[in-house]
């Protein structure tokens, strides 16, 4: 459980970081711009990868390293050096390298491709060299700052996975950062599926609506075969539907699709069978007779085992106190990001949100700039908490 060799600290103390880390404001936000403008999808982040390499050497630190996996890292050795504390953020975005990544810049908002999934994050990385010298904090663990690769879609936490698998480190404890929301406490992991189901329709169509809408009229099947699973699941296992894609003419009725879905429960057995019973709503659609209409097939992605730090666990009830001192009201839900990864290992970690924001995943996305103090405040005061010592379960 907890190890702690200082006091928590004062209501009055981490308050104060608040203000404090306000003066910070345009280094933070240069960053952020910086970082928001760098394209990284999933693979590809190489570009990203280095700019928050450059920002560590600029930081002067001298402990930087990449990987196989794309992952890159920097150490800030602690006076004592006994335990090792990652604070990690992911690199890459859903967006592709063409779109367009400007940022746009107002009063208390920014606003563009990425920047609260991941962008802030990656900028709070970059900055927190900085954010500690302001401070005047010095920790007696070693921090590891962790830029991860590969976390959404096929990536599967590849990153996040690689540095565990490979690190000579015993990692004590951990914090994974995404921009938003600002308030966001998780501490447990859901069980998850990720998959895409491939339909391509040859021969003659045995429909009328197949002769019209071509592979439409399979993929409308397999979407109302899930919503009939749902139904039939307890409100903690769902299946989401991400994208249903058909492309074709005017004219012509399109001959392939794809359906792209992901399953979460809090229990693994239940993300299996419900995976099960998506496999065999794709082998409905299989070959019926002479005049083929369609040939479906299930690929699974990623997963994911559930996990669970507990509610009750020191450094969830310190974030909890942290997040109510800063007038935060805490949302504890589950998360499926590089948080999983951590608890597989027996690791304590949370996953935190740094400010408020709006339309994730959508080209207009935006972030609050006065919020994200409060989020550097809550991480700051977490990590002296877990400077404090915290084993691993």
């Amino acid at each position: 459980m907890s190890l702690l060799s200082e006091p928590l600290l004062s209501p009055q103390t981490i308050l104060s970081y608040r203000d404090e880390l306000r003066k910070l404001r345009e280094i933070l936000l240069a960053n952020v711009v910086m970082a928001g403008e760098i394209p990284a999808p999933t693979g590809y982040e190489g570009r990203l990868t280095r700019f928050l390499g450059d920002r560590f050497i600029e930081s002067g630190l001298e402990h930087i390293f990449e990987d196989e996996a794309g992952n890159v890292a920097a150490l800030l050795p602690g006076k004592v050096g006994a335990r090792d504390i990652v604070v990690a953020a992911h690199l890459d975005k859903i967006w592709a390298e063409a779109e367009d990544h400007t940022v746009s810049v107002g009063a208390d908002q920014m606003s563009g491709r990425g920047l609260a999934d991941n962008s802030l994050g990656v900028a709070v990385l970059a900055t927190m060299p900085f954010i500690l010298e302001r401070l005047g904090i010095e920790f007696d663990s070693n921090v590891i700052l962790l830029g991860t690769s590969r976390s959404f879609g096929r990536g599967n936490l590849r990153g996040m996975r690689y540095f565990l698998e490979h690190t000579d480190r015993e990692i004590s404890s951990a914090l994974c950062l995404e921009g938003i929301e600002l308030g966001r406490l998780s501490f447990s992991s859901l069980g998850m599926a990720r998959g895409e189901i491939f339909v391509e329709l040859s021969g003659l169509g045995q429909t009328v609506e197949e002769n019209t809408v071509g592979v439409l009229a399979v993929l409308q099947r397999l979407v109302s075969g899930i919503i009939e699973i749902n139904r039939r699941e307890s409100p903690n296992t769902r299946i989401l539907v991400g994208t249903v894609e058909a492309v074709s003419g005017f004219n012509v009725p399109p001959r392939f699709g794809v359906l792209r879905f992901e399953i979460r429960s809090e229990d693994a057995a239940r993300v299996a069978a419900v995976e099960a019973e998506i496999v065999k709503l794709a082998e409905a659609e299989s070959p019926r007779g002479d005049h083929l209409a369609a040939r479906a097939r299930v690929e699974i992605i990623a997963q994911r085992e559930p996990g669970n730090l507990g509610e009750n666990h020191p450094l969830t009830l310190e974030a909890r106190r942290v997040l109510q001192i800063l007038g935060v009201t805490p949302h504890e839900e589950p998360s499926i990001s590089e948080l999983a990864a951590l608890l597989d290992q027996g690791i304590p970690a949370l996953t935190l949100g740094i400010t408020r924001g709006r339309d994730r995943h959508t080209p207009v996305e935006s972030i609050r700039l006065e919020p994200i103090f409060d989020g550097l405040a809550q991480v700051v005061s977490l990590l002296q908490f877990m400077d404090g010592g915290i084993q691993a379960a």
